[in-house]
């Protein structure tokens, strides 16, 4: 935290709601964390930093709180603390058993004396739950204090957030079409955001001037680039890097090779779609945040990477902690993170360019290259990876899809991985039965084939005009799909039953305390208090944690600040921009509007209400989703279900589908996002009005970008087609083409219908709530059972889903790395994993980003590579192989509706 003269506001400054405190201390805080040893499951006679799962700093800062707190007040506090996180995987299981523990037991209130231990390890855990999170992770990179006086909103912030908005907003479009395609990610933004502000800092100089129309000045040079500047610019990079839904709902449309609609390359068209579709997520992020930010529960695992790298940047506290082997670490965090840096970025070009076995460590397929069996069991590159015990030397595979094991708790990690191995079983079960005519195809693929074993021609089942021909469709073939696809499909099914059965049975209690808050948030008051906030707006029945309080002194929903000595805005403009419900349901509706008109205006043939169907599904599963992850940091996505429900409805319609599915799955999966960004500012007690404002101008910076990017990417020629140039060959838009084709124009019916040959993958969605109602009956059963606890059924499927294309082998490493971080080091040396745990995630996440990026440009752009066997492949690691063969015209059965037609 930045030193200073100015005062500090902290999490004990505000008295708790309930009367749960009987005086107010104040401590500034410097965050210092030391080992408290312990061991992997300590007993009653280990310390109370092994029970409550703290460091000794934690524990000391805590104790003068806890001394302040009456008996009665710490029993009202447990009650609801054990109502919120009694089904909470991430809330310490021995301080669950110890709150259940005094709770049950009567005698605690009548006889003291008896059960001082007890009393004191629950006062002290009621100290550390307010005074700071009950979180070890969240404790770790996140403050516990404010400086309400430290400037976020000066105009560097803005400047260089609006500059690298736009940038990565055009660097993300122009490359999203390119294979393999180049991403830049918020940590790379925020590294590179920091010299530019140091720069800005030491070189602009302090000339000041008074913004028109009103009193209030502005320095061109602020003074100290901040650490909420900096978080600011991080915010609305993540924000732009979100791209709209034109990267594919417009490629298909426009191109001459896809539906060939020419209207599609409208100025007009681009952008009120493209506002739409990112205005639509940001408004809903905003009605969503008494569910998924303000509760403590909802910790965002992604964020604490982010806010790791920040404080890395500017803190310039380096205590020292004991490490494996009993070593003391005396590294600062900024050094670390340096040297890891330096570190990944020479080791990525091994495994991604000099030696590529290192990434596809197939080691037990150089056995015997040409034995199927065993490339199709433990293969990485066309099998299953699966019964490897070593499958990959690289970071970046490991942590395909963000399933980062450092950044993750265990129990997903472990979840996801026990998920994906039973699909992989059950694959193998379906593959070598020939069910569903798998054996003819590749046993881990996500492209659709015909029943010549070829890559399905879209084309030879629509007329001239693109539209679906049944009797061309007859005559040519339905679509197949291999193992894994398959199944994949019915547990995407299972998926989204199982996460609304589990919101509903394991978080009844938050979604009460949430639709009463958000109701309270719609109201029209008078001002009551001037220091009514975000944080007594949302704990109705809930403890407020420390940060709900630090960011009370920030106006929040109500327009109780006139003038005060933070901001200077005059009376009329504090009233007019406050962030209330009204702001976020305003900007849905506007969207809404623009989204009626992207689609009304021009000959799209597609009813407008397809806009209000599926904003209306996905206000129905944006809280299940965002709490599945802001407590797992596993995302639910949505496109299957959009395209399931949309086929049905618009069965015939590929474009109406497309439509329907882009306002259910890209507006979920953008508000999920944007949740995640006001939880950053959150954290990082960023004023509501700042984000509010940063969020909505890197949301406008970015679709007006990504609309001019892709105007010019349509000019290229032949994007989009095997002859491109610069490799953009489009894969995203082919597969986004081909699924719009099955279940927009050929449609469910015929695929998963009561004729259709998928019939039976229907059974997901009965599958999913059955899984979930059974193991919540066995933690009922069960309730102190810890194993039991840490068994998280929508992780598991989740797991489930990371297959097609990629295996087991991309996800078995992250198991004995989860171990060794969350179990191992977390355990035993708390202070060490809480200093550089979050540090290292950033840091190999930045590398390789930086590496890939110059790989790209340089080596991979001029088509230069390194011919050896350590970057060759043999047998069917080298080529697909298949089960069964067919002969040439042969071809096999059964199509859609039963019929078996002769081969020609």
């Amino acid at each position: 935290m930045e030193k200073g003269p100015q005062p500090q506001q902290d999490g004990g400054g505000q008295a708790q709601e309930g009367g749960i405190f009987d005086k107010k201390p104040h401590y500034p805080i410097e965050k210092v964390h030391t080992v408290a040893s312990q061991d992997v499951e300590p007993d009653r006679d280990h310390t109370l930093g092994g029970h409550l799962n703290a460091t000794e700093d934690d524990i000391l800062e805590a104790k003068e709180l806890a001394a302040s707190m009456s008996l009665e007040s710490a029993r009202i506090l447990m009650t609801k603390v054990l109502a919120i996180h009694n089904s909470d995987p991430n809330f310490p299981y021995l301080t669950l058993q110890t709150i259940k523990e005094f709770l049950s037991n009567d005698d605690i209130m009548e006889n003291p004396e008896k059960h001082e231990r007890l009393i004191e390890e629950i006062k002290l855990e009621a100290a550390l739950i307010t005074n700071n999170s009950p979180y070890a992770e969240v404790r770790a990179v996140v403050d516990n204090s404010d400086d309400p006086n430290i400037p976020a909103s000066t105009i560097r912030a803005w400047s260089i957030g609006i500059l690298f908005s736009a940038i990565i907003a055009a660097v993300n479009q122009l490359f999203s079409i390119r294979q393999p395609h180049i991403r830049l990610d918020t940590n790379l933004a925020q590294l590179l955001a920091f010299p530019a502000g140091k720069a800005w800092e030491k070189w602009m100089p302090e000339y000041e001037f008074t913004i028109p129309f009103t009193s209030n000045k502005i320095n061109l040079n602020p003074g100290r680039f901040s650490k909420k500047e900096h978080m600011l610019i991080a915010i609305m990079a993540a924000t732009s890097r979100a791209l709209p839904v034109t990267n594919y709902l417009i490629w298909t449309q426009a191109l001459p090779q896809y539906f060939n609609q020419p209207y599609a390359r409208s100025n007009s068209y681009i952008f009120l779609n493209a506002f739409a579709t990112n205005f639509i997520g940001y408004g809903l992020a905003g009605l969503t945040r008494k569910f998924l930010v303000y509760p403590s529960y909802c910790v965002w695992p992604k964020s604490l990477v982010t806010i790791a790298l920040n404080a890395a940047l500017h803190n310039e506290n380096n205590p020292e902690v004991m490490g494996p082997f009993k070593k003391i670490w005396k590294i600062s965090r900024y050094r670390f993170f340096l040297y890891s840096v330096a570190g990944i970025f020479v080791y990525f070009w091994f495994p991604n360019y000099i030696f590529q076995a290192l990434t596809y460590f197939s080691w037990m397929t150089w056995i015997a290259p040409d034995n199927i069996h065993l490339s199709v069991l433990t293969g990485m590159q066309n099998g299953l990876g699966m019964f490897n015990p070593i499958t990959t030397f690289d970071w970046n595979a490991m942590c395909h899809n963000d399933y980062d094991p450092l950044m993750l708790p265990s129990f997903v990690s472990f979840n996801a991985a026990s998920g994906m191995f039973l699909l992989g079983l059950l694959a193998i079960a379906v593959w070598y039965t020939n069910t569903w005519n798998t054996g003819y195809l590749p046993i881990n693929s996500n492209r659709v084939f015909d029943h010549f074993g070829k890559l399905y021609n879209i084309s030879a089942a629509l007329d001239k005009h693109g539209i679906f021909d049944l009797e061309k469709y007859s005559k040519y073939s339905a679509p197949y799909m291999s193992a894994t696809q398959t199944l994949t499909h019915a547990f995407f099914y299972a998926i989204y039953t199982a996460v609304i059965t589990h919101v509903i049975l394991y978080h009844r209690y938050e979604l009460s305390m949430g639709f009463k808050n958000l109701i309270k948030g719609f109201r029209f008051k008078k001002n009551k208090s001037t220091t009514k906030g975000v944080g007594e707006q949302t704990v109705e029945g809930e403890y407020m944690d420390v940060h709900n309080r630090l960011m009370a002194v920030y106006p929040e929903g109500t327009a109780s600040y006139a003038t005060n000595r933070f901001f200077s805005y005059r009376t009329y403009l504090t009233k007019a921009f406050t962030v209330s419900e009204w702001w976020y349901f305003s900007i849905l509706v506007i969207s809404i509007v623009f989204g009626i008109l992207g689609i009304a205006l021009f000959p799209t043939y597609t009813s407008p209400a397809v806009v209000l169907y599926g904003l209306l599904l996905a206000a129905v599963f944006i809280i299940p989703v965002g709490l599945v992850f802001a407590m797992t940091g596993l995302e639910v996505p949505l496109n299957v279900l959009g395209e399931f429900i949309g086929g049905l409805m618009m069965e015939g319609n590929a474009l109406a589908m497309n439509f329907f599915k882009s306002y259910i799955y890209i507006t979920c999966t953008h508000a999920v996002h944007f949740a995640n960004d006001l939880k950053l500012a959150h954290y990082v007690h960023i004023p509501p009005r700042v984000t509010f404002a940063g969020q909505m101008v890197a949301t406008l910076v970015s679709t007006l970008v990504c609309t001019g990017v892709l105007k010019f990417q349509m000019e290229i020629k032949d994007v989009c087609t095997s002859h491109a140039p610069m490799r953009f060959w489009c894969p995203g838009n082919n597969i986004f083409f081909t699924a719009s084709v099955i279940w927009g124009t050929i449609g469910p019916t015929k695929v998963v219908g009561k004729d259709g040959q998928y019939k039976w993958l229907l059974l997901g969605f009965p599958g999913g709530i059955l899984a979930v109602v059974l193991v919540w009956a066995l933690k009922k059963r069960w309730p102190n059972s810890r194993a039991l606890r840490q068994i998280h059924v929508v992780a598991a499927i989740a797991g489930m889903l990371g297959w097609a294309p990629y295996n087991f082998a991309y996800m078995w490493p992250n198991v004995p790395i989860a171990w060794l971080s969350w179990i191992y080091i977390r355990n035993r040396y708390l202070g060490f994993w809480s200093k550089y745990n979050f540090v290292l995630s950033a840091s190999f996440s930045a590398g390789i980003a930086i590496a890939g990026t110059l790989m790209l440009f340089s080596v991979q752009w001029a088509g230069i590579k390194i011919n050896w066997w350590g970057n060759t492949s043999q047998g069917c690691e080298a080529k697909v192989c298949t089960l069964y063969t067919l002969a040439k015209g042969e071809r096999f059965y059964p199509w859609w509706d039963g019929t078996k037609i002769p081969a020609p």
